[in-house]
């Protein structure tokens, strides 16, 4: 492949990364999981550059391959307001071998998803994780085992206490899938609690898409909670499923690439 390739509207990086964007209105960690695994199966491009580095772009910072700026599929460039994400970005892109594969790179689709979409979007994604927090995973608890509901209590209870305080709202749960109502002023309090700058939207956003809890995304990103308190959080119901049951495979890959994710929002929210 040609170095001017790169250069080109329609190229491989546009095509590659177009369709496993991280972060959308509507993501599914399910579907991009599917995506990942298609885009494998797919011809991958060859690696056809050298050197990549991290460099000073004015206020920001930027990637380069042998000397040339990486552009997002829309192509923009991809900037980044530090050089600690630009680093990292560096990692994934010097840690590709024989071939690019973009499901190996979520910092990267976290960065191009951040530029191309929501920038643009800003509120919109902000009211989307607001629906979240109106129906949050913390508001509804198991009916038993009596460990289970123990558990979710212990790791629950002092995240839901942490927001009731942070956001002046009391805050209901129940027990089962039946609807609860919340305070009709809670989805303002979040997103007003929510960043401007869009990479550290994206990041939210996929925090709570993988977690399925703005609450404990919120949680993270403020640093009342530890990022592995978070997680664990996140799936003691599917960790206690699987103590029971054990895991196929399918769902430790579908699980390590939601770790992958949530690793790489930390990373652009400065928690890494």
């Amino acid at each position: 492949m040609a170095d001017d390739d790169i250069d080109k509207p329609s190229d491989w990086y546009g095509d590659l990364f177009a369709g496993l964007a991280a972060v959308d209105t509507t993501f599914d960690p399910v579907r991009a999981t599917e995506r990942a695994r298609a885009n494998v199966r797919r011809v991958l491009p060859k690696r056809f550059y050298s050197e990549v580095r991290a460099e000073s772009a004015g206020d920001a910072f930027r990637l380069t391959l042998d000397g040339k700026p990486v552009l997002t599929p829309a192509r923009k460039a991809v900037e980044v307001p530090d050089m600690r994400i630009a680093c990292a970005i560096e990692a994934e892109w010097a840690n590709q071998e024989e071939f690019i594969d973009p499901a190996t790179m979520p910092l990267t689709r976290l960065v191009n998803a951040a530029i191309d979409g929501v920038a643009g979007e800003m509120g919109a994604v902000k009211t989307e994780i607001a629906r979240f927090a109106m129906s949050d995973l913390l508001f509804y608890r198991a009916e038993g085992p009596d460990r289970l509901v123990a558990r979710q209590k212990t790791h629950w209870d002092p995240i839901v206490a942490w927001a009731e305080k942070r956001f002046g709202v009391p805050l209901r749960h129940t027990v089962g899938v039946v609807h609860v109502d919340q305070d009709p002023a809670l989805p303002a309090a979040v997103e007003a609690a929510l960043p401007d700058r869009p990479l550290a939207l994206a990041a939210m956003h996929t925090v709570t898409s993988v977690t399925g809890s703005a609450l404990i995304a919120l949680a993270v990103a403020e640093r009342f909670l530890d990022p592995d308190a978070g997680w664990t959080a996140a799936y003691i119901d599917e960790d206690w499923n699987a103590e029971l049951w054990g895991m196929d495979d399918e769902a430790v890959e579908r699980r390590a690439f939601r770790r992958s994710e949530y690793d790489a929002a930390l990373v652009a929210l400065g928690l890494r």
